[in-house]
């Protein structure tokens, strides 16, 4: 048995006060467009809410329409300036704090999202922090819109997370979450936590 303790910790509107989806959006199109592509979205958005479209399939469409074709390395210049722009003012204080005060005791901290790694990830590098998070498909050098495998969120955070430890060989597992769909990830931890940092 490992005899540190490791915590997974959910990253929007857990670690973040807003979802870091929706402003990544904001930031690389202006709130224009923003707004815009969501009106025209609206039909698929509701369908979602209802339960009649998947929640990858919704993400899938926003997607395709404001990144579709963007070249990698637009997208990745877009990652790093949200990240190093727009993402410290979304940390909520009594997250970081949580975060240095497991670090301190030792504990193994890993960033558990359903947004693309391209920024989630990039944060986390910056905090020397494993991140488990949405793979987005590239093809000819471009971004499709596509999800790479299953979005990771409800239970696919679950086989992520167990695909990636063996939580039986830690001594505590702790999970922070805020959302419904965070409820299977919460149900790992020895010790788990739904919105503590409001």
């Amino acid at each position: 048995m490992v005899s540190k303790p490791i915590a997974f910790l959910d990253f929007d509107g857990t670690i973040t006060t807003r979802d870091s989806f929706l402003e990544f959006i904001k930031y690389c199109k202006g709130d224009i467009a923003f707004y815009l592509g969501f009106l025209l979205h609206a039909p698929f958005l509701i369908a979602y809410k209802l339960g009649i479209i998947s929640n990858q399939r919704a993400k899938e469409m926003i997607l395709r329409y404001f990144f579709g074709k963007m070249t990698v390395e637009e997208f990745a210049d877009c990652c790093e300036r949200f990240v190093r722009e727009i993402t410290p003012s979304l940390i909520r204080p009594k997250a970081a704090k949580e975060i240095m005060k497991l670090k301190e005791a030792g504990a193994e901290v890993v960033i558990v999202s359903a947004s693309p790694v391209d920024w989630v990830g990039k944060w986390s590098e910056s905090m020397k922090l494993p991140c488990i998070a949405t793979n987005l498909v590239v093809r000819d050098n471009r971004i499709t819109g596509h999800i790479d495998g299953k979005n990771c969120y409800g239970l696919e955070k679950v086989r992520r997370i167990k695909e990636a430890y063996d939580l039986d060989s830690y001594s505590t597992v702790y999970c922070y979450g805020d959302t419904p769909g965070d409820k299977y990830m919460l149900s790992l931890g020895s010790r788990y936590f739904y919105k503590p940092f409001r």
